[in-house]
């Protein structure tokens, strides 16, 4: 790709097109920490609904120095404005059994393997999505946690060296400790958040972040409850 080429979609990126999008992919793979190749490249796959897109955030949160500029992009308009002029892969009919057709229909009805999308109040699934994808950034992070350790010995014996002083407590004070449980706020459940669990196979917890949210949102009860009987299906399967 050329320079004039990728300034264009790096300022217009409702303008890439298919072709556009191999070439971002092959850049990123020359270039990891290219961050803004990783953002165009993430649209891409945004657009054309790609499997490919979760497991490319994961990758795209590990090389990204902020991730807090990472989540105003993907949540903002732009990114969300999806690009109808991508050329997209012709999908080919497969003859499979029943038991994997049903399956396939099963995480079709519950978007497993679609683009997660995040809206500007989910930071905490966005998060927890992170969280929950930690062994695909650890091999990423070795290196910058190594140069932190290294930082951080360097404070510790420096402190050390300086013997500070702690003083005596008064045994006749009166301590107050609070309840773990006062200062404890409920989970910010949310669709998205089930999906995650989804995603990450931990059929249990997505059950259970649907029967909250069946509780959240009583006008919704029949389609958490429909969800709720999908995942059990698969879960056995």
């Amino acid at each position: 790709m050329v320079k004039s080429s990728y300034l264009k979609i790096l300022n217009s990126p409702l303008e890439i097109k298919g072709k556009e999008s191999i070439e971002l992919s092959t850049i990123i793979q020359k270039y990891p920490y290219f961050q803004s190749a990783r953002a165009l490249y993430l649209k891409t796959l945004k657009d054309e609904d790609s499997f490919k897109y979760n497991n490319e955030l994961k990758k795209t949160a590990a090389y990204t120095t902020d991730r807090t500029v990472l989540f105003n992009f993907i949540t903002s308009k732009i990114f969300n404005t999806k690009n109808v002029s991508l050329e997209k892969e012709k999908i080919v009919d497969l003859n499979f059994k029943d038991d994997h057709k049903e399956n396939i229909d099963l995480k079709k009805d519950l978007e497993i393997g679609k683009p997660l999308s995040f809206t500007k109040s989910e930071s905490f699934s966005f998060n927890q999505w992170l969280q929950l994808s930690t062994d695909s950034i650890k091999i990423i992070t070795e290196n910058k946690s190594s140069e932190s350790k290294t930082l951080q010995d360097d404070i510790i014996d420096r402190f050390i060296t300086n013997s500070p002083k702690i003083s005596r407590v008064n045994k006749n004070a009166i301590v107050n400790i609070k309840s773990k449980e006062d200062t404890k706020e409920p989970l910010p459940m949310t669709e998205t958040l089930a999906k995650i669990y989804l995603e990450q196979k931990k059929y249990d917890n997505a059950i259970k972040a649907y029967e909250i949210l069946s509780l959240k949102y009583p006008e919704k009860s029949g389609f958490f409850a429909d969800q709720i009987k999908k995942v059990r299906i698969l879960q056995k399967s």
